[in-house]
Parts: C-alpha cells; sequence; structure tokens
C-alpha cells in the first residue's frame, strides 16, 4: 500500500473517532447546578401593654353641658398617653368630676378628653360657656313663692310674670289695683343662685334668692325694665316645652313707653271703659 493511501486512511479513522465522540457529547443530557437563596422573613411580635383613658362617648360641641352619659372609658397604649389624659388607674372618679362642665373647644367620638377643652365648674368663664349663641343671661330676684316653691332647677323652662299696680278711676275717685301679666314665655334658667348642675346627691328642689335666665338682647332689655315697674314671678313650664320654637310672647312694647300702670282705666256702671293712656 502506498504512503499516501495509508495516510488518508489514518485521516478518514480519526475524523470517524472525532464524530462518534461529538455525537455522543450532544446526545447526552446536560446538567446544570444551580444554587438558590431563599430570604426568610421573620415576624416578631411584642407585646403592648394597655390602660384604660376617658374618652368622648359622643362628639361635643362649644357650650354643651356634660353629663356622666358623655364619657366612657377606652383602651389605650400606656406609651401613648401624654400629660392631661385621664387614665382610670389614676383617675377613677373623673367621669364624675368632669360632669357639669362646659365644652371650650370641641371634641369628637373617641377622643380623649383634655381640660383645656372643657370650663371646669366655678372656673372664669363657666357661664359664658354656658350661653348659646347670640343669647344673654340676666338675673332676676326668687323667692320660695315666686319660684314654684324652689321646684325650679337650672335647665328648666319658665314663664316670666310681671305683678304690677294699675290705677282705676272709680267715680269718687282713682284706686290702685294690683295687674299680672306674662311678659315672657319659654325661657330656659341657667342656674338658681350659683349653683349650675343638679347631681344625683342633691335636693330634688333648689331655693335661692337669684334665677340667671337665658334671653335674647332685647328681652334681657324688658327683664331688666320689668323689675323696676313691679315684682317678678318664674311659673315652670313641662319638660316638652323645651323644643318650642314658637313665639316668646315678649311684651317688648314696654320698652316703647308702653309702661303700665301708666294709664288710666275708667269704669262705669261696673264696665271698663277708655280712659287716659289705658293700661
Amino acid at each position: 500500500m502506498s504512503p499516501m493511501r495509508l495516510i488518508i486512511l489514518i485521516g478518514a479513522a480519526a475524523a470517524a473517532i472525532a464524530a462518534a465522540f461529538l455525537v455522543r457529547g450532544m446526545t447526552q443530557p446536560e446538567t446544570v447546578t444551580r444554587t438558590v437563596t431563599e430570604q426568610q422573613t421573620v415576624v416578631q411580635t411584642q407585646e403592648v401593654s394597655e390602660t384604660h383613658v376617658l374618652v368622648a362617648k359622643r362628639d361635643l360641641m362649644v357650650g354643651d353641658l356634660l353629663s356622666p352619659d358623655d364619657f366612657e372609658w377606652a383602651p389605650w397604649p400606656k406609651r401613648n398617653v401624654v400629660d392631661g389624659y385621664r387614665t382610670e388607674e389614676a383617675n377613677a372618679d373623673a367621669i364624675n368630676e368632669l360632669s357639669g362642665t362646659v365644652v371650650r373647644i370641641p371634641i369628637y367620638a373617641e377622643e380623649p378628653i383634655l381640660p383645656q377643652k372643657l370650663v371646669m365648674k366655678g372656673e372664669t368663664g363657666f357661664m359664658a360657656a354656658l350661653l348659646s349663641p347670640g343669647m344673654r343671661a340676666i338675673s332676676v330676684e326668687i323667692s320660695t313663692e315666686s319660684a314654684s316653691g324652689g321646684f325650679i332647677l337650672p335647665d328648666d323652662r319658665v314663664d316670666v310674670i310681671l305683678t304690677y299696680q294699675s290705677q282705676v278711676a272709680m267715680a269718687e275717685a282713682v284706686l290702685d289695683r294690683p295687674v299680672t301679666e306674662t311678659i315672657l314665655k319659654n325661657v330656659r334658667v341657667l342656674a338658681i343662685d350659683q349653683v349650675f348642675y343638679q347631681g344625683e346627691s342633691e335636693s330634688a328642689s333648689q331655693i335661692g334668692n337669684t334665677a340667671t335666665l337665658e334671653v335674647k338682647p332685647d328681652e334681657a332689655e324688658l327683664i331688666a325694665h320689668a323689675q323696676r315697674l313691679g315684682t317678678l314671678s318664674l311659673s315652670l313650664r313641662p319638660w316638652s316645652d323645651a323644643g318650642d320654637t314658637g313665639s316668646r310672647g315678649a311684651r317688648t312694647d314696654l320698652l316703647r313707653g308702653g309702661s303700665p300702670g301708666n294709664g288710666i282705666t275708667i269704669y262705669r256702671n261696673g264696665q271698663a271703659a277708655a280712659g287716659l293712656g289705658g293700661s
């Protein structure tokens, strides 16, 4: 065999062997090794200590007179308790202490009660906070007889009655006779003396020397004028009249010169006749 033929055979054999190894490598499955790192999240729980804080049970508006039903104790994190909060642990009687106070700044439902938002009983400005917008407070002298036997209490409704002397001209002479008329209706009583709120432990009656009434500006003038004309009495009205928005029947004509008692009523044959500026 010639050397050239031998070289060709050896080359062909080498190529066949190389092709066999190549085919074998392509047919074997590829093994891929992957490293997967999973991130683990660990949730840690921490116990939070709680206390009970005094909060508003409802929305409290400016001027509201507060009662025990307006407060409640609510759970509160101890670390979130700030100065001024009333806690049940330290102020167990806080509800009774704050009953009868008046709202100075609005407080919303479930909001903790802060003393800066209330006007305490006996504090300067308490009466001004108690008044409804646009109203005035005026005091009248009372007695047991002129105040329904002492059963008129703060927040009651009353009629204001004026008793005065009127002149009557008879055949022989001019005589004085008492006349009584209602000059103002459905007036709210703010206080008796300096008592603004009746607690459960207090008496059912309140006998004092002065009643403070909530009236409109012109009604305040009327009452001040009427006290100079005669004696004022208070007639107690039922609670059902509290929402009555009808006429208050104010005798404001008394402020325009129609003062009672200035006129003279002339009686002829037992019948009243027109007189001089009749009452």
